[in-house]
């Protein structure tokens, strides 16, 4: 078990006076963080459709990958499971890579090396 996962299973359940409801306090903040960054990623793809130039477009889907670690982290977190955090890693360096192509395609016209 991994240091993150001892601390939340480690947590005392908070009993409030006025109700008899045992709440944890960890899954509701990350149910909280997942929901504000699928609604940053839904609001990167608005700006990919909607964006007047090609950069503005680049700018947004890069924006939209980053998030993508960033949920994938936090799902990995949530769950327990430190192989999300591989595949968070993989995605990272994908969409870098997509970026730099799609930067170098937009600017040159080509892949190729030639043309630098």
């Amino acid at each position: 078990m991994n240091p993150f996962s001892m601390l939340i299973a480690s947590a005392q359940p908070i009993t409030h006076a006025t109700d008899s409801a045992t709440v944890f306090p960890f899954p509701s903040m990350f149910a909280v963080a997942s929901a504000a960054v699928l609604v940053t990623m839904t609001l990167a793809l608005t700006r990919a459709m909607l964006g007047p130039t090609v950069f503005d477009r680049v700018l947004a889907l890069n924006m939209f990958g980053t998030k993508t670690v960033l949920l994938i982290s936090v799902v990995s977190f949530m769950s327990g499971r430190t192989d999300f955090l591989d595949l968070a890693l993989l995605y990272s360096l994908m969409n870098f890579i997509g970026m730099v192509a799609l930067l170098r395609f937009t600017t040159t016209g080509t892949f190729s090396e030639e043309s630098l």
